[in-house]
């Protein structure tokens, strides 16, 4: 079985408040020195039989349609162990 990663991030033009929350609190929590801190998901896909270009196109249809939010996050897919 082979594991792709499908990582959705926040369009840099789309405001994070929960980045936004997470960055005031780490100076309180004694972690200073972080400029900005975006908050995404990460979804790890087993997937059974080859990872080919028809597997990738098929993962990539799943995270527009579902995984993620086009209109407003970003999405990458990767093949671990490549």
């Amino acid at each position: 079985m082979a594991r792709v990663v499908v990582d959705v991030m926040l369009k840099p033009e789309i405001l994070d408040p929960q980045g936004q929350a997470v960055q005031r609190a780490l100076p309180r929590l004694g972690f200073d020195g972080i400029a900005d801190v975006r908050q995404g998901k990460r979804f790890e896909l087993e997937v059974e039989g080859p990872v080919d270009d028809a597997a990738l196109a098929r993962i990539h249809e799943m995270a527009e349609t579902f995984l993620a939010n086009t209109v407003i996050e970003d999405f990458v897919v990767k093949v671990e162990g490549k």
